[in-house]
């Protein structure tokens, strides 16, 4: 029975083993190992086998049993994720993923504006022209021929930190010849000066009108002025050089002279209100003097008569500023200077008058002048647009321009107190045709 069970195949060992315990009573056959059974005789009669029950038991160790190799281990499925853990790395994931995106794209954009940063000419955050930007003010935006407006309205002022607070428009002449200088020949056909102003400071004023004598050499394109309302003093001086004026109906045009003070002198003063905290002072002369050193360092004093030496001197500084402001506007309007001191003075003419003694060039209404202005520029009126300044861009005022005014012209009027040099310096020449009190607010 042991032999039998040892010549199982390996794949059938489990079945030879069953089938081992299902035949225990059969007869043992002869297997290696153990002793054949003695040769029996042929004639000899076999004996009949001995019972199981019969069978002596076995002295010697039981044979060991192969034992079988063992199985693949069995498969044990991962458990399942609740619902909360896989909604929640769904959505970790999802938000890792948008949170690469936004941070690619803000490197881009950062890249993008350190590059433009880059590009920008140094110093023009705050008072260069390169910051402005422009509307079509008319015509078709598509047009092919451009002429490039500059407003020149209200006070005339020298640079932009020389404001009023309480005035309704103001022009930086600095700001204004700074925009002017930027202009190349391709970027318009021409150069047109909006014009409504009472003047301003004489600084402020000339440079304007060099600004627009350099765009003429420069480009060889025309300058036009066009005047609505008024052009006095250093609106004239502004414009004199423009190669046509044109004046609207109802304007006043002129004023060419200069002007400094106003001087106080009190006569006969008994008393001064100091304001209802600290009383009035009355007496029978009130003498106010200051420490100087230098002839006239108290120039102005409303306390003391002007003295006859500095009335001689500063009339003479006058003087001298008046006579550029004439032979400037003789030599570019084609007027002798004998005609402007003795006849046209610093008066206000009335747009036909202004014509006739040669001021201006023609009366045209806005539609008529902004065709007559393509057409001396040699462009087709049909063809052409009027674009002008106005607030900066959003890259404009990232590179630090004032997002609250249009580039060379003041800020909208606020309340407040006047700190233009036009109502805080006496002794200063303006070519200025105002009421300063109306101006300055005092």
């Amino acid at each position: 029975m042991l032999a039998w069970n040892m010549a199982c195949t390996r794949r059938r060992r489990l079945t030879c083993r069953h089938r081992v315990s299902r035949d225990e009573g059969a007869a043992v056959s002869t297997s290696e190992g153990t002793d054949p059974a003695p040769e029996q005789d042929s004639t000899r009669t076999v004996p009949r086998q001995t019972p199981d029950s019969d069978r002596p038991a076995p002295t010697g160790p039981a044979p060991e049993l192969p034992y079988p190799p063992p199985g693949p281990l069995p498969v044990v499925g991962q458990p399942r994720p609740s619902s909360f853990k896989r909604g929640f790395g769904a959505g970790a994931g999802a938000a890792l993923g948008a949170g690469a995106v936004v941070c690619a794209l803000t490197l881009l954009n950062i890249l993008g504006l350190v590059a433009m940063l880059a590009l920008a000419r140094p110093g023009s955050a705050n008072t260069s022209a390169d910051t402005s930007t422009t509307k079509t003010i008319w015509g078709e935006p598509g047009a092919s021929h451009t002429l490039r407006a500059i407003e020149v309205t209200g006070t005339i002022a020298t640079s932009g930190e020389s404001t009023s607070s309480l005035y309704t428009s103001t022009t930086y002449g600095y700001d204004v010849a700074d925009i002017i200088d930027g202009l190349e020949a391709d970027d318009a056909d021409g150069l047109l000066l909006l014009m409504n102003t009472t003047g301003g400071t004489i600084p402020g004023s000339r440079a304007i009108a060099m600004a627009a004598e350099r765009y003429r050499e420069r480009t060889g394109h025309p300058v036009i002025a066009y005047v609505t309302g008024l052009s006095a003093s250093g609106g004239m001086y502004a414009m004199a050089g423009a190669d046509h004026i044109y004046a609207d109906q109802g304007t006043l045009i002129g004023s060419i002279g200069v002007i400094m003070g106003p001087f106080a002198h009190y006569s006969g003063v008994t008393q001064i209100d100091n304001g209802i905290l600290s009383g009035g002072v009355s007496a029978e002369s009130i003498e106010q003097f200051y420490l100087t050193q230098g002839t006239a360092k108290d120039f102005g004093n409303p306390f003391r008569d002007m003295t006859e030496e500095e009335r001689a001197t500063y009339t003479n500084g006058i003087a001298r500023e008046y006579d550029v402001f004439v032979q400037w506007v003789a030599d570019n309007r084609g007027i002798s200077t004998d005609v402007i001191r003795d006849e046209l003075g610093a008066y206000l003419f009335d747009a036909k008058t202004a014509v006739d003694i040669h001021l201006a060039d023609a009366v045209l209404a806005r539609e008529e002048a902004f065709r007559q202005a393509a057409t001396d520029a040699g462009a087709d009126p049909d063809d052409t647009k009027i674009v002008t300044d106005t607030t900066p861009s959003t890259l404009s005022r990232l590179l630090g321009a004032d997002s609250s005014r249009v580039f060379g012209h003041g800020r909208p009027m606020t309340s407040g107190k006047a700190t233009s040099e036009l109502c805080t310096s006496a002794t200063t020449v303006f070519a200025w045709s105002a009421n300063p009190i109306q101006a300055c607010g005092g």
